[in-house]
């Protein structure tokens, strides 16, 4: 039997919350019952969502009535004290009583609350915000996206050993090739810091990795690459871009196929490979960015998902604990 999985929910973050994270986690525990959910909240709200959905034997709630919300600062969110919902649960991590832990609250408090708690792997010195993406041939791990605005040739490094580590823990089939986001393939385009990264990852003898070197923003989905690298302002550009790019093909679709009687008559014919379409560009299947670098992972649920693109995130949580991706780290920054 497989060992059971401890995640820390914070169940106040977020657009419509608590309900969208309990019906998330509902959904999730209809086919996974090897996962103990460690509730941070307002009992009482939660209470009035679970309803009898989840074994008792499978979850916990740590009543708190106080919240971080979306327009606190992270300095505010910090000062807000130790009962937030989010701050326990990212405490309970800490204290080795989840293996894991969820938010989909505000973004910047989850990062500075997260530090503050958690101690980082030893020989890293930024933490870094990763997502899976879809491309041609499966998915892609993109990082960061945003947790740095400025970065290093020694974090760059790192944030590709990290994304080689997640990619190979949640497909350890795979051997990952890993690429510097730039704005050319040659050698010499690009600032000194990426042309500096070039060197070490192109010096650096590792199986657990193939360095492919440089990929531009029009490749990012061409399934080529598995680890995408760059810094958070870059990424968190590219991220934004990648995001709107979808909504309006989508959006264009719909109007072409639903403005005429041939139109609709085309979508008729064509319903079952426009659902195909729909679902591979559909963003909650893809929910959960990955806080990497702290000793304990920490995942981001995008805060307007709903409750489908929550259950998602938890099983990012699932795979991420399961793949032992801190082990993974540790192996290959200390190596």
């Amino acid at each position: 039997m497989d060992k059971q999985i401890t995640i820390a929910v914070d169940a106040m973050g977020g657009d419509n919350s608590p309900e969208k994270i309990i019906k998330g986690i509902i959904n999730h525990h209809s086919s996974n019952k090897k996962v103990f959910y460690k509730i941070f909240g307002d009992e009482q709200l939660i209470n009035k969502h679970i309803e009898n959905k989840i074994y008792k034997d499978n979850y916990q709630i740590i009543n708190t009535l106080n919240k971080v919300s979306s327009e606190d600062s992270p300095l505010e969110a910090a000062k807000k004290g130790k009962d937030t919902s989010m701050w326990l649960a990212i405490e309970s991590v800490k204290k080795k009583d989840c293996d894991i832990v969820i938010s989909a609250g505000n973004t910047g408090a989850l990062l500075v609350i997260s530090k503050l708690n958690l101690n980082m792997i030893e020989n890293i010195d930024k933490p870094a915000l990763s997502a899976l993406w879809p491309n041609k041939k499966g998915m892609s791990v993109v990082l960061d996206l945003g947790a740095n605005i400025e970065c290093s040739s020694k974090n760059l490094f790192d944030f590709s050993v990290m994304g080689a580590s997640l990619y190979k823990s949640l497909y350890p089939s795979e051997t990952p090739n890993v690429a510097l986001l730039n704005i050319g393939s040659e050698e010499l385009k690009g600032n000194e810091t990426i042309k500096e990264t070039y060197k070490i990852l192109n010096d650096k003898k590792t199986e657990d990795f193939n360095f492919t070197g440089y990929i531009e923003g029009n490749q990012l989905m061409n399934g080529n690459v598995n680890v995408i690298v760059s810094d958070g302002f870059t990424g968190n550009i590219a991220l934004k871009t990648a995001e709107g790019t979808a909504n309006f093909i989508t959006d264009e679709l719909k109007k072409a196929l639903g403005g005429s009687l041939i139109g609709k008559i085309s979508s008729l014919i064509n319903i079952s490979n426009l659902k195909k379409f729909k679902k591979r560009l559909d963003p909650r299947l893809y929910n959960g960015a990955i806080l990497l670098g702290l000793e304990t992972p920490v995942i981001k649920s995008h805060g307007s998902t709903d409750y489908i693109g929550f259950a998602n995130s938890i099983d990012v949580c699932v795979k991420t604990v399961d793949g032992k991706l801190i082990d993974k780290i540790k192996k290959n920054i200390i190596s």
